[in-house]
């Protein structure tokens, strides 16, 4: 009497009965829940319902560059997030912010990813901004060290209102004086120190929307 042949399918040259440990194992991973335990699933699934809740406060300019590269970032979950902002009710919230964790689910992995790192990038700040901080803080303090670098700042801004910087100028000194003569005290700053930079700052940022986009524009 013949054997009745084993049903099943080969993989890579490689024979699979059907129901064998094998097959069962190929079908997980086809479903993408290899070694992924319930709760696993359950802590993926925060995740993305969190990721949904961080997208409320992404900056216009990184939403439109995510929906440009990425279709899974369509219509239906950019209205439920506009919804979502809209809702103040606390339950009607909770269910739309559910909804929008649904949606977050049939992402695929390359679109979470763009997520995260969008949000990342709003998280940090530029290299730009972090350039001008620094230069600010430079500026800063060779006003109060230098009594020559407030000239020179004048060259570089000539829109400051030149007397109301001295009087912060001369109370930093005064501050920092003070804070001198009291050896051992930790070291404070006071409001005129942090004046001037918030000056300093808003005047270098002035600068840079006023830059050239080009540098053709600077021969125009």
């Amino acid at each position: 009497m013949s054997r009745k042949p084993t049903k099943g399918y080969f993989v890579r040259g490689h024979f699979v009965a059907i129901g064998s440990e094998l097959d069962l194992e190929l079908k997980r991973e086809l479903k993408g829940s290899v070694d992924m335990s319930k709760t696993d699933l359950k802590k993926h699934s925060d995740h993305l319902q969190s990721l949904g809740e961080s997208l409320l406060t992404l900056r216009s300019d990184l939403m439109t560059r995510l929906r440009e590269q990425h279709e899974g970032i369509d219509d239906k979950l950019i209205d439920a997030l506009v919804e979502a902002k809209r809702i103040t009710n606390f339950e009607g919230k909770r269910r739309q912010m559910q909804f929008i964790g649904k949606l977050m689910r049939k992402l695929d992995e390359g679109t979470v990813a763009a997520i995260e790192a969008a949000l990342e990038e709003q998280r940090k700040p530029s290299a730009r901004e972090t350039l001008a901080l620094h230069q600010a803080e430079q500026w800063r303090d060779r006003l109060i060290a230098d009594d020559g670098a407030l000239t020179d700042w004048m060259q570089a801004a000539p829109e400051t209102d030149v007397q109301p910087l001295r009087a912060l100028i001369r109370q930093a000194r005064k501050d920092a004086q003070g804070v001198a003569e009291r050896p051992g005290e930790a070291q404070r700053r006071g409001k005129a120190y942090r004046e001037i930079f918030q000056l300093v700052r808003a005047a270098l940022s002035r600068d840079d929307t006023d830059e050239p986009t080009s540098a053709e524009d600077d021969h125009e």
